[in-house]
């Protein structure tokens, strides 16, 4: 049989259908690319046509909606509702903006917390406490330069809108970071989110330096549960093994993007795999995920990652994709302007130019289905879910366009 490519080309929306992005306080991100050896070409090939049976062909979907561009930002990274119906939205270069989609205006908050700008850092995700209407406390995740070189940080302050056309941050306080510092800037990670018992999970990327993803020491390449002033929550899997493990929850991840509680309140991350391989994994207490020791993705230079169906081990993810999807953002849908898409992830994808839906119900057997892809033609950023069932959609890129999705 002849190789397969596991290259992270560009889907033909034509032949496929899937997307994804992020939904009200919930949410996840990636990016990434894939090639195989000739010990790999079966296999790839059968997941492949496996994917084509199990989540597109027999399952497949077809929910219309209707798509208006509203406005444009300067490199989205991240958006949140209020509940108001107001949205916060992250630039990258380090701007929360606050946009009313009734005058269709937006004003910049002030107090935002500098930021490392440059390669995949800036300011990222944005969330807001789960008791908001009462505290007023919203949360940054941003990338900062310091001894060692780069990491990732959140912080929360209380938003004030006394004034509306002058919102602003007050009482900002650096609650976590990733530790070590590294070189680089890539992999940060840093997706946000709060559970129902207001517990803040955080997607921490391995930042491109491999190893760190299965080295208790940091809490690189880790899903984290903190409480909500970003010390370690209670009941962490690996609480006795030292200050920063406490803080970790699963590890093994490489570059995660997305985050998202389904119907039950189980955690689903969507990750970028290397060249190939990105994956949907549920998250299991204390599981670990493997990487960089096993991948259906390989090295970009070209180097085998073992399969992980070679080390059971290993938590497998519920589904993978080759070529890749460059997941950035997911949501798991909860309301019913789009009945279709009910307790369905939608997930944002980057190089794939699309959103993808996947099918969760099979997740006691660690099964997902891809079932419907929708063609955007552009570099999807983020999604995020309105008070009316609605989605609002950010599209990457210096003039990303922010678009709301209606029942058709």
């Amino acid at each position: 049989m002849g190789k397969v490519s596991k290259q992270r080309t560009k889907y033909n929306p034509k032949s496929l259908c899937v997307n994804l992005c992020m939904v009200m306080g919930l949410t996840v991100t990636a990016t990434l690319t894939a090639c195989s050896s000739p010990n790999k070409s079966a296999q790839a090939t059968n997941q492949n046509l496996e994917a084509s049976a199990n989540g597109v062909d027999s399952s497949k979907i077809n929910q219309s909606y209707e798509v208006e561009e509203v406005a444009t930002f300067d490199e989205p990274w991240a958006i949140n509702t209020l509940p108001d119906g107001k949205l916060l939205i992250t630039e990258r270069q380090g701007k929360l903006k606050l946009f009313d989609p009734s005058t269709r205006q937006s004003v910049d908050v002030q107090g935002v917390p500098v930021v490392a700008y440059g390669g995949q850092g800036g300011l990222g995700d944005v969330v807001i406490h789960p008791h908001f209407s009462e505290n007023q406390w919203v949360y940054l995740s941003y990338a900062v330069q310091g001894q060692g070189g780069y990491g990732a940080e959140i912080s929360r302050a209380k938003l004030d809108l006394t004034n509306p056309q002058q919102p602003k941050l007050t009482g900002l306080e650096k609650i976590w970071e990733q530790v070590p510092k590294m070189s680089g800037q890539g992999h940060y990670g840093h997706r946000m989110l709060f559970d129902f018992e207001d517990q803040l999970w955080v997607a921490s990327g391995e930042r491109q330096h491999f190893d760190p993803a299965q080295d208790m020491n940091t809490n690189l390449g880790k899903v984290l549960r903190l409480s909500d002033d970003g010390t370690p929550a209670d009941g962490n899997p690996f609480a006795n093994q030292g200050a920063v493990a406490k803080q970790i929850w699963s590890l093994g991840h490489r570059n995660p993007l997305g985050m998202a509680l389904d119907l039950q309140g189980q955690l689903w991350v969507v990750e970028m795999g290397p060249k190939g391989g990105d994956e949907l994994n549920l998250i299991k207490k204390g599981a670990n995920y493997g990487y960089p020791i096993v991948s259906n993705g390989d090295h970009y230079d070209g180097r085998d990652i073992p399969d992980h169906d070679t080390r059971p081990e290993f938590q497998a993810p519920a589904i993978s994709w080759t070529p890749v999807i460059s997941p950035s953002s997911m949501i798991i849908y909860q309301s019913e302007q789009f009945p279709q898409w009910q307790g369905k992830a939608i997930i944002g994808g980057l190089s794939s130019e699309s959103i993808v839906i996947v099918d969760l119900s099979q997740a006691k057997d660690n099964i997902a289905k891809e079932v419907q892809r929708l063609d955007m033609g552009e570099r999807i950023r983020g999604v995020v879910s309105a008070n009316d069932g609605s989605l609002w959609v950010i599209e990457d890129g210096s003039n990303g366009k922010l678009l709301h999705f209606t029942a058709k």
